[in-house]
């Protein structure tokens, strides 16, 4: 699943070419995503894109009357295209613009969806039970001691739940855990003000890096068979278990949590 730094990445690819852009035709091929894609995605002809934004891992394409949110679910991958590109499998959504180019979205599992906001309202609370954004000043020290108080649930788990805050998913919360010296399986509300402290310090840090490490895949959203999905990194623990760790040469272990994979260092981690 592409998680926070991956679908700013696409933001960020795909903006220089869709930003101002009037659109001149929309075209719905499965309209069964994970919601079905609204009607009212038609009236996006003859509007101009004033915006892209995101919120968590939703895309917010905004124009005059409303906004188009985007969730790439899965397995989606959206890309900008010649709008005389031919169709290829699983491509379900095309926003047509007057430069010929086309927003397309693929989804081979159709978890993704294409949602509208009328006059830019959350009346259906995709966005309005999201907590703060992990990069915002909203996320500051003091946040996460505060949400764990009295909390008895593992903290990788609390760090994933989008209400505490969003964007945080699994590999990055592996990856941060581990550089905060903190096992998966402590209890939220036992740690200390200044670990979770330095642990907020450490998820903005591991998501700024990734974000600017996809800054070199930038190109892939403007090529018809880009497959833009995670970024070469050297990642510490996650998709390591039974390897060395790469600070103490512990054996690295895994564990199953909330049906996702936990991987750790026994040595550095602690509760």
């Amino acid at each position: 699943m592409p998680e926070l730094p991956e679908v700013e990445v696409c933001r960020l690819g795909i903006t220089p070419h869709i930003i101002n852009q009037q659109v001149v035709d929309v075209v719905v091929r499965h309209k069964q995503l994970r919601w079905p894609i609204p009607d009212e995605v038609q009236s996006l002809v003859g509007k101009n894109v004033l915006a892209i934004k995101r919120r968590s891992k939703y895309l917010m394409i905004e124009f005059s009357h409303g906004t188009l949110l985007i969730h790439l679910g899965m397995s989606g991958t959206i890309r900008v295209i010649d709008a005389k590109t031919p169709v290829a499998k699983h491509d379900h959504f095309d926003l047509v613009f007057a430069n010929n180019k086309a927003l397309r979205l693929n989804d081979p599992r159709r978890f993704g969806a294409v949602l509208w906001l009328a006059d830019h309202v959350d009346e259906q609370g995709f966005l309005s039970k999201l907590g703060p954004e992990p990069l915002s000043d909203d996320f500051a020290h003091g946040y996460l001691f505060n949400k764990a108080k009295n909390r008895k649930v593992p903290i990788k788990t609390f760090l994933m739940s989008n209400p505490v805050v969003v964007g945080v998913g699994n590999i990055y919360a592996n990856e941060a855990l581990f550089k905060a010296g903190i096992l998966p399986t402590a209890l939220a509300g036992n740690l200390s003000e200044k670990r979770l402290n330095t642990l907020t310090d450490i998820i903005k840090n591991v998501l700024a890096d990734a974000i600017a490490q996809g800054g070199t895949t930038l190109k892939d959203f403007t090529q018809v068979d880009g497959r833009p999905g995670y970024f070469a990194q050297k990642l510490q623990v996650y998709g390591r278990a039974g390897e060395k760790c790469f600070t103490c040469q512990e054996t690295l272990e895994e564990i199953r949590q909330a049906n996702r994979s936990s991987v750790f260092c026994p040595s550095c981690q602690h509760e």
